[in-house]
């Protein structure tokens, strides 16, 4: 059976396929030592971008559709967005494409949908598919005001499942202004608040993930 990791976020928007999609990639490229490393999404929302940046950094591993099984068109959390398209997300197919790829793939990176407790059905939320799946989790936070509120929530969310949460991940989502004093403070204070480890920080326009971060996913 494959390791992986399980990707969440501190919002939407906060930068998880661009990290999922660097560690994939950081994975399948570390020279001999490379590891069969994929991409998963299991619910899209809106467009499928998310989905094909995964499939691309799976190096063609996994056909587009084993990648992302449920794709709900309105851009909304997947609870709202199956509402709409008078559908109910079918997690059993989720649940299934997930097992196929982790008997199959040495590493599986999980993209989740939004963040920790976005709504996947009525009593169904991503939390919950994350604590199917069992995996690591990772934290991906977006460096801007009002991070460290969101992390710390986040973090204790994660553990209060039992789950083990291996860290959080600093992200420029756009170039920060030089004097913007939560950008320039917000890792040293969550260095000192956090009792998981605080990773790093992907700078805006960076390719390259933090070494240690490819270590946790296999």
């Amino acid at each position: 059976m494959g390791a992986g990791i399980f990707i969440t976020g501190t919002d939407t928007g906060v930068g998880k396929t661009r990290v999922a999609a660097m560690l994939v990639r950081a994975l399948r490229s570390a020279g001999a030592a490379g590891v069969d490393a994929v991409g998963f999404k299991p619910i899209c929302c809106g467009g499928r971008e998310d989905a094909e940046l995964l499939a691309e950094a799976s190096g063609g591993a996994v056909a587009l559709n084993d990648v992302n099984p449920v794709w709900l068109r309105p851009p909304v959390a997947p609870y709202t967005a199956a509402m709409i398209e008078g559908r109910t997300v079918d997690v059993a197919l989720v649940r299934e494409k997930f097992t196929q790829l982790r008997a199959a793939h040495a590493a599986v990176i999980v993209e989740g949908a939004g963040g920790w407790l976005v709504p996947v059905a009525r009593n169904f939320l991503m939390a919950d598919l994350a604590a199917e799946f069992a995996l690591p989790v990772l934290v991906v936070a977006a460096n801007r005001l009002g991070v460290i509120n969101h992390t710390l929530l986040t973090v204790a969310a994660i553990q209060a499942r039992g789950l083990r949460c291996v860290g959080v991940l600093l992200n420029q989502v756009q170039s920060p202004a030089d004097d913007d004093a939560a950008v320039l403070t917000n890792a040293s204070v969550l260095g000192e608040l956090l009792d998981v480890p605080l990773l790093g920080e992907v700078i805006f326009g960076a390719e390259a993930l933090p070494p240690a971060l490819s270590k946790l996913a296999v």
